[in-house]
């Protein structure tokens, strides 16, 4: 029996996406590759889908340069598709950003983006770079479930987007693993979580919710 033209069209639309993903993937194994250097858009909107629904970031680069480049970049090579989130402190922030690989999350742990002057407040909503050193963002970010602002303004957590909807997705992300599932890079907790990515984190730690993908929407 023929195949139709609806399941021809479906398998090379499969194909197709199968191979942007391998292309992506193979680039995000070099993050010396200059398509990475790309200047984002004074303003871009950012759709993050989770395993609880849609949340929706608006982005300016005059709040953050260097931070909003590295997070335009990553997301439109699908760094932060299937990303867990794996540490959240209930009704403080919610943290994500290892990929999902090991060998991309490792190919990019070092690698550090200078500081910005803060223009924003670590207010509700807003997002920021964990770090451990002055210049040493790297690709893991935080969403502020609460006004932060009087903690972590006395530090360069400095936020380079806002969530302009679904922020009560990010409030029912779940929380019941706090610190164990990987802490933050301050606690030195993370290495199996690089060198396994989510494969790591599933066996153990099965409830967790994910960024099943994250894309820009409209620039």
């Amino acid at each position: 029996m023929k195949p139709s033209m609806k399941n021809l069209r479906y398998y090379a639309l499969l194909f197709l996406i199968l191979l942007v993903s391998c292309s992506q993937h193979r680039r995000l194994l070099h993050p010396d590759d200059p398509v990475f250097s790309t200047q984002a858009p004074a303003e871009f909107h950012v759709q993050l889908q989770t395993t609880k629904g849609n949340i929706l970031l608006e982005i300016k680069r005059e709040w953050s340069p260097n931070g909003a480049d590295r997070f335009y970049n990553l997301v439109r090579y699908g760094y932060y598709n299937n990303a867990a989130v794996f540490r959240i402190r209930k009704e403080t922030w919610a943290q994500f950003g290892i990929a999902a690989n090991g060998a991309i999350a490792t190919a990019w742990r070092h690698q550090n983006i200078p500081d910005d002057p803060r223009v924003l407040s670590n207010t509700r909503g807003t997002i920021a770079y964990a770090f451990k050193d002055p210049n040493a963002r790297t690709t893991q970010v935080f969403i502020n479930l609460r006004d932060n602002s009087a903690t972590h303004d006395k530090e360069p957590f400095v936020p380079f987007a806002r969530i302009t909807s679904g922020m009560e997705i990010a409030d029912s992300l779940y929380n019941g693993y706090g610190e164990h599932s990987g802490g933050g890079i301050r606690g030195g907790k993370q290495d199996s979580l690089f060198a396994e990515g989510n494969a790591w984190l599933k066996s153990r730690f099965p409830r967790l919710d994910y960024i099943k993908s994250a894309r820009i929407v409209h620039e």
